[in-house]
């Protein structure tokens, strides 16, 4: 890994996201699969993987550690993480131990970042590290998310769809210049 100034950071790929009667209707089932060949390309290459886990502290959720859900998929829970880092928010940079404090100890100044949810813990450790000064891609296609409902004051009941969701925040990460989107092909191909 002499010289090696980039990382895969993969966020939250989580059992417990499987259960869609707790999170709803999700969307890209190539996920995974797309993780699990970035993980691969960089196991070849013997660059750094980070593997980052959500521990949740509500005893409700699928994620947290008590729980079957909190555990890693198996492409994740096999890959030869350099780091896990485990966290109770949606940033990655605010886990245990510091990401940021490792990245920089490494030299390391470039993120690439794939994992689950697309708009949430994704999209909130793509715009920190692009805020800190990292160079982030965002993989968008080895990520997912689910429909999101909410009543919103002033708006009134504001929904979106998984896929709506996945697009806007490419559209906010790339158009805003916190990370430039990618797909597995660009990033895997020989």
């Amino acid at each position: 890994m002499e010289g090696v100034t980039r990382a895969l950071i993969v966020i939250d790929m989580q059992r417990g996201f499987d259960d869609l009667d707790f999170w709803g209707p999700t969307t890209n089932p190539d996920c995974e699969a797309n993780v699990a060949s970035l993980v691969a390309a960089w196991r070849a290459a013997d660059e750094p993987i980070v593997v980052v886990r959500h521990d949740s502290r509500s005893e409700g959720s699928p994620l947290h550690p008590s729980n079957p859900g909190n555990a890693l998929v198996e492409s994740v829970a096999d890959a030869p993480a350099a780091v896990l880092v485990t966290k109770h928010v949606n940033s990655a940079f605010y886990g245990d131990p510091d990401l940021h404090a490792w990245l920089q100890e490494r030299g390391i100044g470039e993120l690439v970042v794939c994992g689950i949810q697309t708009n949430m813990c994704v999209e909130t450790t793509a715009r920190m590290g692009g805020n800190l000064g990292y160079g982030v891609t965002v993989v968008l296609d080895a990520t997912r998310t689910f429909d999101l409902s909410t009543e919103i004051a002033g708006l009134g009941a504001v929904t979106r769809t998984a896929d709506e969701l996945m697009a806007t925040t490419a559209l906010d990460l790339q158009a805003g210049g916190f990370a430039r989107i990618a797909t597995t092909a660009d990033l895997t191909a020989v």
